[in-house]
């Protein structure tokens, strides 16, 4: 029957090659598909979607995010961030270190002088407990011990994907803690709306809109300045949509801070919280499209620059600048700028965060 079934499988990618033992913890992949015959593929392992299987204008399926075709591919990744979920604390905190309740915390450095993705083991890295509620929906959980990484408080997270018969990617966040910390939860999705291939096309004439006035410059370790600034007359106007390669390597300090794209763009919202429309891209080639909605006030944009060609799955290779991120989030080193929105969670309080992935044909 399972044989079956995975023959039936459009990802192409098996149950057991993703079934192993973490610190004693068990791994396995998960098959979300709905009645257009799409379907999205999780392992356990970091949360990592390594197949979203959608069809281009011709009606040809193909994978359209990055990622491995076996668990130990997945755990030894050159890049350990390859479409996981990301916690506690999602990109960077300057120097690793933060002020709670007047206590100075320090985490651990693994980004230039700074700590990013929640530290050395972050979410990326753990096994979550997973729960298939039918064929649309999965839900994810994890308690995050006090001290793990630096962090104070025990935080207990749950995390529900689901694919809608709209071809909608559904990631709901919860989280609650028994101690004031800081928390900002994200997933680091590798889009190629092309198709995964050898090589993985770039991204540069991909069309992308963001919905965003301002951004946030960084200085050269990566780290907000402090400033919000305008995207007008910048290469950071993404209002109307441009190609992504248009203005990548424009002459400007913070296209050389980023090596490209990899900045926090503030979301334009008519109120806190609420559910708006964040960014839309659309492959020429293929006519696929992508729609990205948020609660959260901040989605990093991150273009991809460190990769090298190294092997994904079934052949593929991802060089630099062959995929985008959309990482929906509060902004970076927030615990350090008292006037950015707050990332503290207090018990008896829950952090929440929907974000969704529409994908489409034009």
């Amino acid at each position: 029957m399972v044989n079956a079934e995975e023959t039936q499988r459009v990802c192409g990618l098996k149950k057991e090659d993703f079934q192993t033992t973490v610190n004693g913890e068990k791994t396995d992949l998960y098959i979300l598909r709905n009645k257009e015959g799409n379907e999205v593929a999780i392992t356990n392992y970091g949360g990592a979607i390594v197949a979203i299987m959608v069809p281009d204008r011709k009606g040809n399926l193909a994978n359209i995010i990055q990622g491995h075709d076996n668990i130990q591919d997945v755990i030894d990744s050159p890049e350990p961030y390859l479409s996981t979920l990301i916690g506690r604390y999602g990109n960077r905190i300057a120097k690793g270190r933060f002020q709670l309740k007047g206590k100075v915390y320090s985490l651990p450095i693994n980004n230039g002088p700074n700590s990013l993705h929640g530290g050395k083991n972050g979410f990326n890295t753990k096994v979550w407990d997973a729960t298939q509620i039918n064929e649309h929906a999965i839900v994810l959980k994890y308690t995050s011990p006090y001290g793990e990484e630096g962090f104070t408080g025990e935080l207990d997270v749950w995390v529900a994907y689901t694919l809608t018969d709209n071809n909608e990617l559904i990631i709901k966040y919860s989280a609650k803690t028994n101690k004031k910390t800081i928390i900002n939860l994200t997933h680091h999705g590798f889009f190629s709306l092309a198709g995964l291939a050898n090589p993985t096309p770039p991204i540069d004439d991909l069309e992308c809109q963001i919905n965003a006035d301002f951004f946030l410059p960084i200085d050269e370790t990566s780290i907000p300045t402090g400033e919000i600034l305008k995207v007008a007359e910048t290469p950071f106007d993404f209002r109307t949509p441009k190609p992504i390669g248009q203005d990548i390597d424009a002459d400007h300090e913070q296209i050389r801070h980023g090596s490209g794209y990899d900045h926090c763009f503030v979301l334009n919202k008519k109120e806190e919280g609420e559910l708006s429309f964040a960014a839309r891209i659309r492959e020429p080639k293929s006519g696929r499209t992508m729609e990205v909605y948020t609660t959260e006030p901040g989605v990093q944009v991150y273009t991809d620059n460190w990769a090298d060609g190294y092997k994904g799955q079934h052949g593929a290779t991802f060089p630099r600048r062959s995929a985008i991120c959309f990482e929906a989030q509060h902004f970076p080193d927030s615990p350090n700028h008292p006037y950015f929105p707050s990332v503290i969670l207090e018990p008896g309080r829950e952090y929440t965060q929907k974000t969704i992935y529409k994908f489409g044909i034009q």
